[in-house]
């Protein structure tokens, strides 16, 4: 039999898919398993977004093929929504809607990068920029971050080549829900400006930030040349709940959305209808429910990082203000354990302490474990207590 595709061959599984299917297999085998791997709201879809789904499919509207870049209102509600939220003005020619942010980012990077074409990707980053820019042909250059797990410009002069094209920019952050400020933005994008860089900003958790204003400002705010320079990848997912209704969308230069257009014709052909009329009605209906599962991830984060921060061996910078994640450092925590990798550690805190998280490596930083709040309180109280007897016994 012949061999797959090189890419196929090269490009990594989902290592917090891995985690989530490992925990699920314990859990299918009768074993109490607390799930801190996947990064998913534990909150239902608010009423009336399942509502107006409903009603799109009793008034037959999701019967055919939609435009491949999305419905023309809901390209509108996505620019109205940066308009009255960011006081960014852009038109529904500068919008495509994407099966999933995850979509939106891969067929960007499809054309985007030719073989060859260097991307800075800041570390600690989300799994898939890394496997999405390789199977698009480009090379990944990563960035180690300071001890706030943020880049600067000096760091960045430091590894830019004259083959690079892009930077891809994810604030708040996952893994590790650190929060840029606008002043750093605007540092890092004045400096992409220079070396004539694409900007690529993934805001998808733009509007879950605790301790300050929300949402947080996008780069497109920070100033024309910038704006010029970036295209913003965003969705539905994280802020709604809606992770199964797979919308997300590509702001940027109409040269970039003409070309996506084009690409995803033969990719998708177009998102599922009914998702664009649920999603749709995300963005033009009452907001209420953004605030308050704000306020409940906030409260749980409040919850849980004092817990956290106890446990012998685990050590944050400072507190997360955004996302739904912890990124600690577990190095001492692996050395009282007797661990040599931290893919090691995460194991035995699933077979032993029964709680699943996400090993470092898959975000560029080594020694580190990615586990997110995104459950209730009292589960996250039981993980707390799991992983201190853990580490006491």
């Amino acid at each position: 039999m012949k061999q797959l595709a090189q890419r196929a061959r090269a490009v990594q599984p989902s290592a917090t898919l891995q985690a989530s299917q490992r925990a699920k297999a314990l859990t299918a085998s009768g074993v109490d398993v607390i799930n801190l791997g996947v990064g998913q709201p534990d909150f239902q879809t608010p009423v009336a977004i399942k509502q107006a789904a409903i009603q799109a499919i009793e008034a037959d509207q999701v019967d055919g093929y939609t435009a491949t870049t999305g419905i023309a209102p809901l390209r509108q509600a996505v620019a109205d929504h940066l308009r009255a939220t960011q006081n960014v003005t852009v038109t529904a020619d500068q919008v495509v809607v994407t099966t999933g942010a995850k979509m939106a980012l891969y067929a960007l990077f499809q054309v985007m990068l030719d073989p060859g074409d260097d991307v800075l990707l800041p570390a600690p980053y989300w799994v898939s920029y890394a496997e999405q820019i390789r199977l698009a042909g480009g090379h990944v250059l990563e960035v180690a971050p300071t001890a706030t797990l943020k880049v600067t410009p000096e760091q960045l002069d430091s590894a830019v080549t004259p083959a690079t094209k892009a930077i891809v920019l994810n604030s708040p952050q996952n893994p590790s829900g650190v929060v840029y400020t606008p002043a750093e933005l605007k540092a890092i994008g004045d400096w992409a400006v220079a070396h004539d860089l694409w900007i690529v900003s993934d805001e998808i958790y733009g509007d879950l930030v605790y301790d300050r204003p929300a949402p947080e400002p996008s780069m497109l705010t920070l100033s024309d040349a910038i704006t010029d320079h970036t295209i913003v990848i965003n969705g539905v997912s994280k802020t709604y709940a809606m992770t199964g209704w797979r919308i997300g969308w590509v702001i940027g230069p109409k040269a970039v959305t003409a070309a996506l257009g084009k690409v995803l014709s033969h990719m998708t052909g177009n998102p599922a209808a009914v998702s664009q009329y649920a999603a749709l009605n995300a963005l033009t209906g009452d907001q209420a429910s953004v605030a308050k599962m704000n306020a409940s991830f906030q409260e749980r984060l409040d919850t849980i990082y004092p817990l956290l921060t106890a446990l012998p061996g685990f050590t944050l910078p400072a507190k997360p203000q955004g996302a739904f994640y912890l990124f600690p450092d577990v190095q001492e925590a692996m050395a009282i354990k007797h661990c040599t990798t931290t893919s090691e550690f995460v194991t035995r805190v699933l077979e032993e302490a029964h709680v699943a998280v996400v090993p470092g490596e898959a975000f560029g930083l080594p020694h580190h474990i990615r586990m997110s709040y995104a459950a209730d309180r009292e589960q996250l109280l039981t993980a707390m207590t799991r992983l201190k007897e853990f580490m006491q016994s």
